[in-house]
């Protein structure tokens, strides 16, 4: 009798459905499905307070939405993850073309909101261009980094530093200095992974902290909302009730639609949906989802090190450490230790663009980190 799971390709079938099975990070597959599921069962915690508060009268508005946007994102996740590097490396070009050319357009056609013009509104949803930009710029620095480092003529850190410093400028004239300092932070840890001098690195962290303090002076949006942070008479309203619903659920939490706290948090679906789930489940399923997001991430930069393929170490370490810091940039929010960045919870976070955006990043790494090495020759990174 045969036991145990019983695989859905054979070894000997060479179709490409089951190539990919066979070769796809199958663990950090999971991982990321059951994020997708608890940010869809949070969703309807949070929808029911969060749609009356905009006059919308289906109180599962949001979380019928974020279904639809869920299934768009495991499917293209699973698409983008068969992709051969060639193909990961020209849907990044495209994604980054056509990501740029909007961020280009939004000071004309984009949709003002929450003190800047980040959204092109669709009618069904509002894109964030950003949102998309963030995998595509780091697969393409990556690959640039990886052509330097061959000797062959191509300007590879100059053209990484230059697709790097347009997609800031067209970010900082929306503004949006939070999703700035998290591309920022990725690029820098592929140009460190690259293999560049230390004192490089530590001259760029410098430039980058004075850029900080010019955009303090620079930015009205960015100054008062510092300010307000430091300030104990400042306006820390949205931060305070966050930290507060996490502090009332406690241990266990206060159960499901149980929550009281929440219904003071601002964009509770999306940039606070941690501090609602912490407050109706608990400490104990925060730190579980803390554990399992720094699992997969952790677990795939132990993964991208083991890499004999320099521009898929680079890019995969990249992507894994933007994952990584946004993770960490949106629960420090919630729990009140840096100001309010408008930055989602990945995959958990209601919001289309986000959710699309984080099935593409996952399908890229997924991509990335499958078992080929009948596709990696020393030369192939040139063929695009």
């Amino acid at each position: 009798m045969a036991t145990g799971f019983a695989h859905p390709f054979t070894r000997t079938d060479r179709s490409p459905l089951a190539m990919w099975w066979w070769t796809v990070d199958k663990l950090t597959l999971a991982f990321v499905l059951l994020l997708i599921l608890a940010g869809l069962v949070f969703s309807f915690s949070s929808s029911p307070v969060a749609a009356p508060k905009i006059g919308i009268a289906n109180e599962f508005y949001f979380t019928q939405r974020h279904l639809l946007f869920a299934a768009a994102s495991v499917g293209l996740m699973l698409a983008i993850s068969m992709f051969s590097l060639k193909g990961v490396r020209r849907a990044s070009v495209a994604i980054y073309g056509g990501a740029i050319t909007v961020m280009a357009l939004l000071p004309l056609i984009g949709h003002t909101s929450k003190g800047g013009r980040r959204w092109l509104d669709l009618g069904f949803f509002s894109l964030q261009p950003s949102e998309f930009i963030k995998p595509a710029l780091i697969v393409l620095v990556s690959w640039m980094f990886a052509e330097g480092q061959k000797g062959k003529g191509v300007p590879g850190v100059t053209i990484a530093f230059c697709l790097y410093g347009l997609c800031i400028a067209l970010l900082l004239i929306q503004p949006d200095v939070g999703q700035s300092i998290l591309i920022t932070i990725a690029f820098g840890a592929c140009f460190y992974i690259s293999g560049v001098p230390t004192r490089w690195i530590v001259g760029l962290s410098g430039a980058g902290a004075a850029g900080l303090v010019s955009l303090y002076f620079i930015l009205p949006h960015f100054r008062d909302r510092i300010k307000d942070f430091i300030d104990p008479a400042g306006d820390r309203f949205q931060v305070e009730r966050a930290a507060a619903a996490i502090a009332h659920g406690g241990l266990t939490g206060t159960g499901v639609g149980e929550g009281t706290m929440k219904r003071l948090i601002p964009d509770m679906h999306t940039d606070f949906i941690y501090s609602v789930a912490a407050e109706e489940y608990g400490l104990w399923l925060s730190l579980l989802l803390i554990s399992i997001f720094a699992f997969v991430v952790i677990r795939g930069l132990w993964k991208a090190m083991a890499m004999p393929d320099t521009f898929r170490q680079i890019a995969t370490s990249g992507l894994y450490i933007m994952l990584g810091m946004q993770v960490l940039i949106n629960v420090s929010v919630n729990l009140q230790v840096i100001p309010p960045k408008g930055m989602t919870l990945p995959f958990i976070s209601y919001g289309g663009s986000s959710l699309l955006a984080m099935g593409l990043c996952m399908g890229l790494i997924l991509a990335l980190t499958r078992k080929r090495p009948a596709e990696v020759e020393p030369d192939d990174h040139t063929k695009w």
